[in-house]
């Protein structure tokens, strides 16, 4: 089994403003309420932006911050004690400066050393990964891990959706926004968790994009590409193979057996590909710990969402496995939990 090396003492998260139902979101776009429920599945999500306006309510530097206050302000938490900042995102604010700085900024944080990870659903635990290998280094001994999305900023809810393309109109209803933050130790402290494995690892070669998002400059802004799109059917063929690949890989680094998990925590796609991932997983004797159905596909927040419920459940010896897929290139990622 691996030993740990670095623990998680406290979780904090954000989502901005009140949920956005289907029926809501359905009347904006001008698309069937229905389609939304059965084809995603999922129910609620939440927006940094006004939907009737566009007006962007809260950047992803202020969601983020949020969700590390929160973590900071934890029982058995010093924030004194951190040593670095590692911030995973698909959607930085601004090229220059790194979103992570201005996160530091608000959160008073001087002095430290801080990191940025540009990636999509797999940002979160890559950030996790090189936090707890910060520690391990025996350099650091606390640090502060934070993921976050917002995805909304990349799309246009004002146009007129009615001839759009399912890969366009998908992102609508797939997406929410939201941050969320680990405080990390070399020694367990307040939640007592200890990370005892992470995985990260590209397996694109010579694979096409499943997902891409432009980042437009002054010199093509009036493209007529999309800023996001999707190879939907390429995800739902993808996906599922890659999550049990994933478990098994994990299971066999900590020499763990199935059934001794106490709980899963699933690829967070949307309500509807989240159950059929669950079941192609396989692992009935794990409780499902999962929340895309309420957030909407928030990136990489939704790892630290799934940890956040997860602390609620976790007793003493009780292990826990998150698995995720990034299908942008294509990446194989998962960490395992065990609390102490």
């Amino acid at each position: 089994m691996s030993t740990p090396t670095a623990h998680i003492a406290s979780i904090g998260t954000a989502l901005p403003g009140d949920p956005v139902d289907n029926a809501a979101l359905a009347k904006v776009l001008g698309v069937n309420e229905e389609w939304i429920e059965v084809f995603i599945g999922t129910k609620t999500r939440h927006f940094a932006r006004d939907l009737g306006t566009g007006t962007v309510r809260w950047s992803l530097a202020d969601l983020c911050a949020q969700a590390a206050q929160k973590a900071l302000a934890a029982p058995g938490v010093d924030p004194a004690a951190i040593e670095f900042i590692v911030l995973g995102t698909a959607t930085p604010d601004t090229l220059m400066p790194a979103t992570v700085n201005q996160v530091a900024d608000q959160l008073g944080l001087d002095q430290v050393p801080t990191f940025q990870l540009q990636s999509g659903c797999a940002g979160a635990i890559q950030a996790l990964s090189v936090g707890q290998t910060m520690i391990a280094s025996g350099q650091y001994r606390t640090g502060l891990v934070i993921g976050g999305d917002v995805c909304s900023k990349h799309l246009d809810v004002q146009r007129d959706l009615s001839d759009a393309a399912p890969s366009d109109l998908v992102n609508f209803v797939l997406f929410g926004d939201g941050a969320g933050a680990a405080v990390l130790t070399a020694e367990p402290a307040g939640e007592r968790v200890a990370l005892r494995h992470v995985l990260n690892r590209f397996t694109g070669l010579g694979s096409k994009p499943g997902q891409v998002i432009e980042w437009f400059g002054l010199a093509d802004r009036y493209d007529d590409r999309q800023a996001l799109t999707e190879d939907y059917k390429a995800i739902e063929e993808r996906v599922p193979v890659m999550a049990v690949e994933i478990l098994w890989e994990l299971l066999g680094e900590l020499d763990w057996e199935a059934d001794e998990l106490d709980f899963l925590l699933p690829p967070q796609l949307s309500g509807r590909m989240t159950r059929r991932i669950t079941e192609e997983l396989g692992v009935p004797t794990a409780e499902e710990i999962s929340c895309v159905a309420d957030t909407g596909n928030n990136g990489n927040a939704l790892p630290f969402l799934q940890i956040e419920k997860l602390l609620g459940r976790m007793g003493d010896g009780h292990k826990a496995l998150a698995v995720a897929v990034e299908s942008s290139k294509w990446i194989k990622a998962g960490f395992a939990l065990e609390k102490i």
